[in-house]
């Protein structure tokens, strides 16, 4: 009698997580706890890529050098799929990259600053291209063939992307990343010395292992609906979807410290998230200008405006704010009436002053600004709910 064929033993999914993010505490040091946790199930979620409606960017970003960004993406370079470095690389060779058929690349982008900084230019193609690939159904479109005989071809986006650089990034692309804010280390914040000859290999035998544990858990993934924190919704639920249903998937105590380390960066990515500078009017109206009051002529709210600190409105493009900028910017949004916000005639003593009334503020500071401070607003009179 023959012995059966054997079969491969099935991974500890939650141990083998434990041990991606102890590798990572080798070599990198991360400003939180939630940090780790995200980073590491970002790593296991490339493995799973195709089990997705969306993929998260992961964005490492600081507002110095020397920070740590270079060495995560070193670090995640061991553990993800067919890493592709690129630094400064073109729209055209991602998308042909990623649509060449051999199997998706994670593209690892250094020096993403370079890119999209502020005297890096226009790079639509290449912000097109990082925004379609966030879903799985997005393609660029590109004229193929010579002449009068192109042709329209669409290539695939959709791929794990990992940027790292100084400063912030476009909207479009924060709103689609997981945010981990490096920090240079502090002189007792020691970390192991990386040398690729060495501890790539350790790196690549855990990426084999996830690449193994994947393809065990593929069923238990694909199609999963896991459920989110109170309060995460809408963009952030998208980028964190694919990230909790790891943490499910590997159950142990990865369920609880995803869902907590989605809270903290959830929140932290809002408190950094300033909006538009025509959300930054509204709130600064709301929270400083109009406080407890329900009309303000134009010159009062101009003189308040420019007279905040850490506002922009004393030098807004070389020159302070001034009432046909505060016309045009209010204009873009409506009262509840769904009426373009307008001055209106305000009756001062013995003169008739243009202004603005609360009222005409109040469904836009509703529906744009973050929530109010500690002490919010009161309510405009008649506009109380009463019981």
């Amino acid at each position: 009698m023959t012995d059966p064929t054997p079969t491969t033993a099935p991974i500890d999914g939650a141990a083998l997580l434990d041990e991606v993010e102890a590798f990572h505490r080798r070599f990198n040091v991360f400003p939180s706890e939630a940090a780790f946790v995200a980073v590491t199930l970002w790593d296991a979620h490339a493995h799973l890529l195709d089990c997705f409606d969306s993929t998260p960017r992961i964005a490492f970003l600081s507002p110095e050098p020397g920070s740590g960004k270079t060495r995560a993406l070193e670090i995640v370079e061991t553990l993800v799929p067919q890493p592709m470095t690129a630094v400064n690389a073109s729209a055209a060779a991602l998308f042909r990259s990623v649509s060449a058929g051999n199997g998706k690349p994670t593209i690892l982008f250094d020096e993403i600053d370079t890119v999209f900084g502020p005297k890096a230019g226009d790079n639509e193609e290449l912000r097109g291209f990082l925004n379609a690939g966030h879903r799985r159904t997005g393609v660029t479109y590109r004229c193929i063939g010579d002449g009068g005989q192109q042709t329209v071809q669409a290539f695939p986006s959709y791929c794990a992307v990992a940027v790292a650089g100084l400063g912030s990034l476009p909207d479009t692309i924060m709103s689609r990343a997981v945010i981990v804010r490096m920090r240079r280390r502090a002189r007792n914040e020691t970390v192991e010395p990386f040398r690729a000859r060495i501890h790539e290999a350790e790196g690549h035998k855990l990426r084999d292992r996830l690449a193994q544990w994947a393809e065990h858990a593929r069923d238990f993934v694909m199609g999963a609906w896991p459920d989110m924190p109170d309060g995460v919704s809408d963009r952030p639920a998208d980028v964190w979807e694919p990230l909790l249903a790891i943490a499910d998937a590997v159950g142990g105590h990865w369920p609880e410290r995803a869902r907590a380390a989605c809270v903290t960066l959830v929140t932290a990515s809002r408190a950094n998230d300033k909006g538009s500078i025509g959300v930054r009017l509204l709130t600064d109206l709301r929270d400083h200008v109009m406080v407890g009051i329900d009309r303000l002529p134009t010159v009062a709210i101009l003189d308040r405006l420019n007279a905040l600190d850490d506002a922009p409105w004393a030098d807004l493009h070389g020159k302070p704010l001034d009432n046909r900028r505060l016309s045009k910017m209010l204009a873009e949004y409506m009262t509840a009436d769904n009426e373009p916000i307008a001055s209106r005639n305000i009756k001062t003593a013995g003169s008739v002053l243009k202004g603005y009334y609360t009222a005409d503020l109040w469904d836009a500071w509703a529906r744009y600004c973050p929530p109010p401070p500690e002490s919010p607003l009161p309510p405009l009179p008649g506009t109380a709910n009463t019981v």
